[in-house]
């Protein structure tokens, strides 16, 4: 089996279903099911959820088993908070360390940086 698709590659909207079958039974079902808030993160970010989970919100152990800063994990989460529709944590300029972190990782492009530090 292939993993969840919850954005079209091309466009990047949310994808829907179309089709539901269970294996055991032969059962099918077809419509347009929506993926419901999975469906607003990608791959990646499901991912991130899942770690979080496993590591029972613990983002100190989950930044470890990542091999990021914790200060980049929490950058993650808060992305996916917003992507969920959740205010950020904070309003004001984001944390310069969080943001250099990014940076370092590679998660964000030099000018993501310069546009964020700037505010």
């Amino acid at each position: 089996m292939h993993p969840l698709l919850t954005r079209d590659p091309v466009s990047g909207e949310e994808m829907i279903v179309t089709r539901l079958e269970c294996p055991a039974s032969g059962i099918t079902i077809e419509g347009r099911f929506e993926l419901g808030w999975i469906g607003r993160l990608t791959r990646e970010q499901l991912d991130f959820v899942e770690l979080l989970v496993k590591y029972r919100g613990n983002i100190q152990k989950l930044a470890a088993e990542m091999n990021v800063a914790y200060n980049t994990a929490r950058g993650r989460l808060d992305d996916i908070v917003m992507a969920l529709g959740g205010p950020p944590e904070h309003e004001a300029r984001p944390d310069r360390r969080v943001v250099l972190d990014r940076l370092a990782s590679k998660e964000i492009s030099v000018e993501e940086a310069m546009r964020l530090l700037k505010g």
